[in-house]
């Protein structure tokens, strides 16, 4: 089907559901043209935090965009009045399936009629959760890394996606200091993600099998790649909770394998140690932080 484009998006906002870490960072971008941007999330301290961190950095942000311009964010507990007039709505909400189809039913029901809905899941397809969504020609994904240090983003259709929502996105979103690729068949883990998905597998069966250690591990990382951050440091960023959840997923689709990579996360993750956001990861140097 196909679907009648946004018009007049630069004078539109953006909303963005859900105030999280990756929440908050994307509505950091999307504030980086002038434009405006609302979070909605029901906590309203999380909501309230969000916009505070696109405030404190939305500047400094824009002033290494091309053409960036500061623009403003506000934050709200009521979902209609994120979404009223917005031109897209990109969903940054925890990666429960049941949880994102009602969301994607609820935001197809309440977005205004020519918006997009973009999903920033890091391991769902939008095919699996648009059941209940009447237009999934507007749905797609929309995967985030962790901008503004890490900028790319995963574009991939619903599988009923029109052609026409892709272009706009490939053609807007460098506006916006974001650089879309475009993943063109369904694919778990999109493009990034499914490769470095090999690396990090890889490193923790080389730990579960007894061959070597975290740390020697990333020191000879950053000895041979010339990185700053080996792929223990990069999991404990992302926290072994959500590295764990990744791999089920990807375990869960291809049941060969193997077990030792999510044994030894599952282990860290029973003691606690989850890494950046509890300051113990396999790295137990980190302060506490959000």
């Amino acid at each position: 089907m196909t679907f009648t484009l946004p018009t007049d998006i630069h004078h539109r906002p953006v909303a963005v559901i859900g105030a999280g870490t990756l929440g908050r960072r994307i509505a950091l971008m999307f504030a980086t043209h002038g434009g405006r941007v609302r979070i909605y999330d029901p906590a309203a301290e999380a909501g309230q935090a969000a916009q505070a961190y696109v405030t404190q950095n939305v500047a400094d942000t824009a002033a290494h965009i091309e053409g960036g311009q500061p623009g403003t964010a506000t934050a709200t507990t009521d979902l209609a009045e994120a979404l009223a007039g917005a031109w897209l709505v990109v969903e940054a909400v925890p990666e429960r399936l049941e949880l994102k189809r009602h969301i994607f039913a609820e935001l197809d029901t309440a977005a205004d009629a020519d918006a997009i809905l973009a999903s920033n899941s890091s391991s769902y397809p939008t095919s699996q959760f648009i059941d209940d969504v009447a237009r999934p020609e507007r749905v797609l994904n929309m995967h985030f890394y962790m901008p503004p240090r890490q900028p790319a983003v995963d574009l991939m259709s619903s599988g009923h996606t029109d052609r026409a929502v892709l272009d706009l996105l490939l053609r807007e979103l460098p506006h916006y200091g974001v650089f879309p690729f475009e993943a063109r068949r369904e694919s778990t883990g999109f493009i990034f993600n499914r490769i470095w998905a090999a690396i990090k597998r890889e490193s923790l069966a080389v730990v579960a099998e007894g061959v070597s250690t975290p740390q020697d591990i990333d020191a000879m990382w950053r000895i041979n790649t010339g990185l700053t951050a080996g792929p223990f440091r990069a999991m404990d960023r992302v926290g072994l909770d959500v590295v764990l959840d990744i791999e089920n997923h990807y375990a869960a689709e291809n049941p060969a394998l193997p077990a030792g990579p999510r044994e030894l996360l599952q282990r860290y993750v029973d003691a606690g140690h989850l890494g950046v956001k509890t300051g113990r990861g396999f790295y137990d140097d980190y302060a506490q932080q959000d």
